[in-house]
């Protein structure tokens, strides 16, 4: 599989996108105007103690104050009788036990402020290097999951274990979890990630030793680092840079912590833009519309709310070549596919219900989910997915610490507020006699002038004239309609004379 990364670089925005077999499968955005918080580390001090929630909110600096819940302050304990397994259930303390309000706090960003909703917080910190992720409170060694070779997990476990060191008691001083980008990894490697995650800790402390509540005491790579930290690896062909002051910085970032990929950090100085030469424009710009047409002649429809994210899979034109069973059989196993890459690529976090075509085949059903776990394995970010119901719909989940696509680049429609429909000419028609009626009944007037958008001055005058007639006797008043360019269909003013 041949997979790039792109790098497009502006004074004020930073896109990078992964391009994968010709494909755009993810794009990242970052704005000078609003860099994310994800990963930042804060002196908060303790705002509001909210027993009920278990939950207490924050204030670290930010236009809202954060979410901090009592599970991301101190870890639950088992049950009586019941061994810890590290899963986090068990019992927890009352919030009240653990923080007061005025309290100062060490706390971690894990999720940006999302729509009317503030940052959500954690005392539990993480900072990550190429291969490993600091964990300065757990003094526990864990390996990812996705390093599955259990002889390969062993060798990390061996020569891991004598350079984090153990205290007096056989703790581990500090905790670390080993990233997959480890797998295979020299002990070098591996020993220089722990110095360098040694260092940055000795830093952070000494920051937080002198802030002052509000203060950030660590900040999260910018995003062309952050993606190369994250995403680089042995698979990945290229690294293309249109910036030459961005190229420099990635050239030395990488030869630092990954120098056997030096030679796949390209300066891309052409005429053509980056994003338009690999046709990610397009693609993003195909990204925010609610359709998704599939080659086979169906489509999905992607909508997404405040609660969840819905994707509809339709057969539209696709009729196969068998019967009706093969036909949504195979609509759905290419949607399965497409789902998968429009998850990645719009960033859809959260609840995700994918309505797939109703089948009765067992094997079918088995097959259409294997594809899509297939096409979510490549997803950085963490995904669960669950069986199919009888009504053909999967329920799964998609880790979300930012904004969608979507809200990162799009903002509710003025003229519909966000509810994608707007009121036809005819329904605005009637509005405006019920208000005339209800306004010549509150203020005395002689005339009445009513200016609303072209649309519905044309439908009143050509359609509604004897409507228009009969209202001007039951009022005794004349009134006369002005079609305001300017005007939204659904805008519309009644003016006393």
């Amino acid at each position: 599989m041949s997979e790039e990364i792109l790098i497009n670089v502006t004074p004020r925005e930073t896109r990078v996108g992964v391009v994968e077999n010709g494909m755009l499968q993810e794009v990242h955005v970052e704005r000078a105007s609003r860099r994310g918080y994800v990963g930042n580390i804060y002196k908060g001090r303790v705002q509001r103690v909210m027993p009920g929630m278990q939950a207490v909110f924050v204030e670290i600096g930010l236009e809202r104050a954060a979410f901090l819940h009592a599970s991301d302050i101190v870890r639950p304990a088992p049950a009586e009788g019941v061994e810890s397994n590290g899963n986090g259930n068990g019992h927890l303390p009352s919030i009240s036990e653990l923080v007061h309000e005025g309290q100062e706090i060490v706390v971690q960003v894990v999720k940006d402020p999302i729509s009317t909703k503030g940052a959500r917080l954690s005392a539990h910190l993480s900072i990550p290097s190429r291969y490993l992720v600091l964990l300065p409170y757990a003094r526990t060694l864990g390996i990812s999951a996705r390093i599955e070779d259990e002889a390969e997990r062993q060798r990390l476990r061996e020569v891991l274990t004598p350079l984090i060191g153990d205290d007096a008691s056989g703790n581990s001083r500090l905790g670390y979890i080993v990233r997959t980008n480890a797998e295979g990894q020299s002990a070098e490697s591996l020993a220089f990630d722990v110095t360098y995650l040694g260092k940055v800790w000795r830093v952070v402390q000494e920051n937080i030793a002198k802030a002052k509540v509000g203060e950030r005491v660590y900040e999260e790579l910018s995003l062309p680092l952050r993606s190369l930290r994250d995403m680089l690896n042995e698979d990945i062909e290229k690294v293309r840079v249109d910036s030459h002051d961005t190229f420099e910085k990635v050239t030395k970032f990488v030869h630092k912590f990954m120098p056997k990929l030096d030679d796949r950090i390209e300066h891309y100085d052409g005429e053509r833009p980056i994003f338009d030469l690999y046709g990610v424009e397009d693609e993003m710009q195909r990204a925010l519309k609610k359709e998704v047409p599939l080659k086979s002649g169906g489509y999905l429809i992607v909508d997404q709310t405040e609660a969840m994210t819905t994707i509809d899979v339709n057969t539209g034109a696709y009729l196969g070549s068998r019967n009706l069973e093969e036909t949504v059989y195979r609509t759905n196993l290419e949607a399965a596919q497409a789902a998968a890459r429009q998850l990645r690529l719009r960033n859809l976090g959260g609840i995700v219900i994918i309505d797939f075509i109703d089948m009765s085949d067992e094997e079918h059903k088995r097959q259409v989910l294997r594809m899509l776990g297939k096409g979510l394995a490549r997803d950085h970010a963490k995904t669960t997915v669950y069986p199919m119901s009888a009504l053909g719909l999967v329920e799964m989940t998609r880790k979300r610490t930012t904004e969608s696509l979507a809200r990162q680049l799009c903002e509710p429609c003025p003229a519909c507020n966000g509810r994608g429909v707007q009121k036809t000419a005819e329904t605005v028609t009637y509005e405006i006699f019920r208000e005339i009626t209800r306004a010549v009944r509150q203020f005395n007037a002689r005339k009445l002038l009513v200016m609303a958008s072209p649309a519905v001055v044309n439908r009143i005058l050509e359609e509604e004239s004897g409507a228009v007639a009969e209202l001007e006797e039951f009022i005794s008043k004349s009134i006369r309609f002005q079609a305001e360019e300017h005007y939204s269909q659904e805008q519309f003013d009644v003016v006393l004379l």
